[in-house]
């Protein structure tokens, strides 16, 4: 199966930027978008073959999530169950014979980490979430995870320490996702692979002179690890600041 996860930074903007070309030719079984920045009814996708699913923000034109996939799930849900978290369209799990399948739009901690403080309680419950799908079946969850893991995950590492996305805490609290069961499927196959990003900023030409960050991920259960075949970062699809990023795995 060949699953795909972009944080498209406003569908209507990138729909005028190739989106719809683009999704026709990765002809992915599951297709998930993130920061969607719409309303319902804002957008209307002809996506023959594909059921759609979609979380929008209370507060219009911010983030929001969508899920197309060609197999029509068991039940889906909106959410995490906590309501202090589920205003913002953040999360879609679709729930599978074999599996959950879950996007995910990780709340960002702001300039001056204004935010922290709100991320690392998103970060206990959403762990406490993805824990709790887990012992039902495997999980597979993908989307723009705003945390640069690694050194390795980010063009600038020693200006960027104390900077959203890249502070010991949000670093931390990965760390600790990958220690209760999970697996970061991009360095689980490519564990020394250097300046491979999925981010850029719009200033300074960073994408030109590739000074990004790898905050897009998708991460699976232990126990199907086996199964993946390939994690890709498609660098070279525009239309967004962060580009497409894929896995293929047998399931």
């Amino acid at each position: 199966m060949k699953f795909i996860s972009w944080n498209v930074n406003g569908l209507r903007a990138c729909l005028g930027k190739g989106f719809e070309d683009y999704f026709k030719e990765a002809d992915a079984d599951i297709f998930c978008l993130q920061e969607t920045k719409c309303s319902e009814g804002q957008v209307e996708l002809d996506l023959p073959g594909y059921h759609q699913y979609w979380n929008y923000a209370d507060k219009k034109g911010y983030s929001g999530t969508a899920i197309f996939t060609k197999r029509e799930p068991i039940n889906v849900t909106y959410g995490i169950g906590v309501d202090e978290h589920d205003h913002e369209g953040r999360v879609i799990t679709a729930e599978f014979e074999d599996f959950y399948f879950v996007t995910v739009y990780v709340p960002n901690s702001q300039r001056e980490l204004a935010r922290l403080s709100y991320r690392m309680k998103w970060e206990e419950d959403f762990l406490a979430y993805i824990k709790g799908l887990d012992e039902k079946k495997p999980v597979i969850y993908c989307g723009d995870l705003n945390v640069a893991h690694e050194e390795i995950d980010l063009k600038n590492p020693a200006s960027n320490h104390k900077n959203a996305g890249f502070s010991d805490e949000e670093r931390a609290a990965f760390s600790k996702v990958l220690e209760s069961g999970f697996v970061d499927s991009f360095r689980f196959f490519y564990p020394d692979k250097a300046n491979i990003y999925s981010w850029w900023s719009y200033m300074f030409h960073a994408r030109e002179n590739n000074a990004g960050w790898r905050i897009d991920y998708f991460v699976v259960s232990d126990r199907i690890k086996e199964k993946m075949e390939d994690a890709k970062i498609h660098c070279d699809i525009m239309g967004s600041d962060h580009c497409p990023v894929e896995l293929d795995i047998n399931l």
